[in-house]
């Protein structure tokens, strides 16, 4: 359940307050923070154990325009578009002030490098660790213990996971109650945004709503499908929750047009 006040889009109980008032403090508990997006929204909808993951969230950020102009056409709810980035600068910025410690969970070692680099120069009263997992695409046992290890040994503030949706999240559900983490943050390629192997869309891009188009103009080939077949996709289910509430979300029909 969420710590704080939600707002429920469709199935999906959203965090409607500003970054400033997310609730940190989750007692004996790590804090599970998610984001969702219409392309997560649209993968939810076909795997259970995402949808379960993503609904299981304390915190579960709308992450993109098409997510916070959903609540708006269902409702009229204004969201504040919350972005993996922004959660993720919110929380360095937190630790610097505290002499905190966090942990990048995911990507190369190349990337987690240029990571450290950045943070010594940037955020100098952070303590910093991290491991970079196999890539694959199921871990082994052995590769889960050898995550979940590092991440203890080093006992981090904050544990910021990059490994793509929805693997991040599902690692995260699984495994969050044997990591020793105040805080559990699923960022995804905010770690090659941050390392700069990536570059993020310009803030003018981000300040008109069309980060999607500038990410898509960067990385045609890999996420033309994420916006401009799942886009469509995303707007149909949405029009069903607004017209068809009692069918909506997950219908025969909506499957059908996802797994064509």
């Amino acid at each position: 359940m969420l710590l704080q006040n939600h707002y429920n889009l469709s199935e999906f109980p959203l965090f409607d307050q500003s970054i400033d008032d997310l609730p940190l403090e989750g007692g004996k508990k790590s804090v599970l923070i998610n984001t969702i997006n219409q392309y997560s929204y649209c993968m939810a909808a076909q795997d259970e154990d995402f949808k379960k993951s993503l609904q299981s969230s304390d915190i579960l950020l709308p992450d993109g325009i098409g997510v916070v102009a959903a609540a708006r056409f269902l409702s009229g709810e204004k969201l504040h578009k919350i972005a993996g980035a922004d959660v993720h600068f919110h929380l360095l910025n937190k630790l610097n002030a505290e002499g905190g410690k966090c942990f990048y969970l995911g990507a190369t070692e190349n990337t987690l490098s240029k990571i450290k680099e950045r943070l010594a120069a940037e955020y100098p009263n952070i303590k910093v660790e991290s491991y970079s997992p196999p890539y694959k695409e199921h871990f082994s046992a052995e590769d889960n213990a050898a995550m979940v290890q590092a991440v203890n040994a080093f006992k981090p503030d904050v544990l910021f996971i990059g490994m793509t949706a929805p693997k991040q999240e599902k690692w995260s559900f699984e495994h969050r109650e044997l990591l020793q983490a105040d805080v559990i943050c699923t960022i995804g390629a905010v770690f090659d945004f941050f390392a700069g192997t990536i570059e993020r869309p310009n803030q003018i891009w981000i300040n008109l709503g069309l980060e999607w188009l500038g990410r898509l103009v960067h990385e045609p080939k890999r996420l033309w499908k994420r916006y401009l077949y799942y886009g469509p996709v995303f707007v149909k289910m949405i029009v069903a929750e607004k017209f068809n509430p009692q069918t909506a979300y997950k219908t025969e029909v909506q499957k059908a047009y996802i797994n064509r």
